[in-house]
């Protein structure tokens, strides 16, 4: 099931993939099932704790292997065909206890029991929740949603399975499937989609058409593009820089919501890194690292799904989506080590690494959005650094804020959307002498990659509107984004939920 149409001429999906779609009945979503699969803490399949949602036969069934599955810390699941109706059933079980640092919603144990390959032969399937609380609900449903990605070119035969969610308490009271959890889940998959669709399909051009179809209908939105040299007539250099060597033009894909009457008067920019293919330039990656280079638009997929899930769910605040689009191709035109660029906050930046190009990008965004649309507050969101795998890991995005509130709004919003992230310092005394230049303002790459490299690449960004007085908050999202080589959608439940509490 895809939200967006396809662009002229591309080739996408040559099989069929699994639909998604919810239920507010447990009843009605197991009717037709030959699948069922429930999912809840290791305490609910203790002895009389499991709500009586099933037929006798099969609740027992759920029974038995809920005792035998060991969810150790990660969760557990087993599977067994029955005589009932349906006939086949899988549990997963979820550890009852969590580190602070983990979401209480267990999204990311949810994520790993879902038996996505064993569905594979079915044709109907129903993923029963069992919640803690109602607002685990879009957390937890994104995760169903992860387990089975829109995007596949693998050929042969179309899968035919239809996978229902239904959510319910620890008492069996069903918990309804709000427009904001079905809009999350629908965007998050939509953007993963993107992430892993091969570079040559997905160029700057192209993704921008995906852009105007994903969020066409959303009424409110206006949409305009800065493309190739008009780039260079509004200042934004860092961008033209990046994606002029490549066949398809570089570009700023704006679009902007005005709630009109009742709006709270604060202006929020997003603005994503969008590197459709990073070869990194005239500093050529090395053999294997250029690979998935493709998840390098993870950022810009993030908060492309969210404006659309913020808009859906009538956001009080006016918001602009930038979307910075350039492939960073090699080719004569190519900018090169030592050039100097004139950036869109007039400070100068030495290049002494072309790999080091999305902070050239996301500083034409965010300043932008700061001096020409005057947003009040910007959230950037990019696949910047490899060292934020080695800072927060594959499950927390690292965190890098100016302001305090902002940071813990965050981190907040993280837990309750299992959109896991943590904060790095935010200190550019100790950083800004790391990009010293003997010829221009700053280099546009670290001299120590040993000290707080991720938190160094964020200070390059939040230096080029230091003097705007805005409120910012940086995502480097590299690790969760695209994790075992497939996009996740992450960021987009992040983001709409920060945005929303604000």
């Amino acid at each position: 099931m895809s939200l967006c149409p396809k662009p002229s001429g591309l080739v996408h999906n040559l099989g069929a993939v699994p639909s998604l779609s919810f239920s507010n009945s447990v009843r009605t979503a197991v009717k037709g099932s030959d699948a069922v699969v429930v999912i809840a803490a290791a305490s609910v399949f203790k002895e009389n704790a499991l709500p009586a949602l099933l037929d006798p036969a099969v609740h027992d069934v759920v029974v038995k292997l809920g005792a035998i599955a060991k969810p150790g810390t990660l969760g557990g699941s087993a599977n067994s065909l029955t005589n009932a109706n349906p006939g086949r059933v899988f549990v997963g079980v979820l550890p009852d206890t969590l580190s602070r640092y983990n979401s209480p919603t267990r999204s990311d144990s949810i994520r790993r029991v879902i038996p996505a390959g064993d569905l594979g032969s079915s044709e109907k399937a129903t993923i029963i929740l069992i919640l803690d609380d109602p607002s685990h609900y879009t957390a937890a449903a994104n995760a169903v949603g992860r387990a089975f990605p829109e995007y596949t070119a693998k050929s042969g035969e179309a899968s035919s399975l239809k996978v229902t969610i239904v959510a319910v308490d620890r008492d069996g009271a069903p918990i309804k499937a709000t427009p904001a959890v079905k809009s999350t889940v629908a965007a998050t998959r939509s953007v993963a989609r993107l992430v892993d669709m091969p570079p040559t399909d997905l160029d700057p051009a192209s993704y921008a058409k995906e852009a105007r179809a994903f969020l066409s209908g959303l009424k409110g939105v206006r949409i305009k593009e800065i493309t190739g040299n008009a780039l260079l007539k509004q200042g934004l250099n860092g961008i033209h820089a990046v994606g002029r060597s490549a066949v398809s033009a570089p570009r700023l894909f704006i679009a902007t919501y005005n709630p009109g009457r009742g709006a709270s008067g604060r202006h929020i920019a997003l603005v994503g890194k969008g590197v459709t293919y990073d070869t990194g330039g005239l500093n050529l990656k090395i053999s294997g690292f250029m690979s998935n280079m493709k998840c390098d638009m993870g950022g810009s997929a993030a908060v492309l799904g969210a404006f659309k899930v913020l808009v859906e769910g009538k956001t009080k605040h006016k918001i602009t989506l930038i979307l910075c689009l350039a492939e960073n191709a090699i080719g004569p035109a190519a900018y090169k080590p030592d050039d100097i660029l004139t950036m869109h906050s007039g400070k100068t930046v030495e290049i002494n690494n072309t790999d080091a190009e999305g902070r050239l990008c996301l500083a034409s965004g965010v300043s932008y959005a700061a001096r020409v649309l005057k947003a009040d507050t910007i959230i950037d969101a990019a696949t910047l650094t490899g060292a934020q795998m080695v800072a927060t890991g594959l499950a927390h995005g690292a965190l890098i804020s100016n302001d305090e509130e902002l940071e813990a709004t965050f981190v907040s919003a993280g837990k309750s959307s299992g959109d896991l992230c943590h904060p790095l310092p935010f200190a550019p005394e100790l950083y800004k002498g790391e990009f010293e230049s003997a010829v221009a303002d700053m280099c546009n790459s670290v001299r120590s990659r040993t000290n707080a490299q991720t938190a160094c690449a964020a200070q390059f960004i939040y230096w080029h509107i230091e003097d705007t007085g805005v409120k910012w908050a940086h995502i480097d999202l590299a690790g969760p984004a695209f994790p075992k080589n497939r996009g996740t959608g992450y960021g987009v439940a992040l983001i709409a939920s920060a945005v929303g509490s604000i």
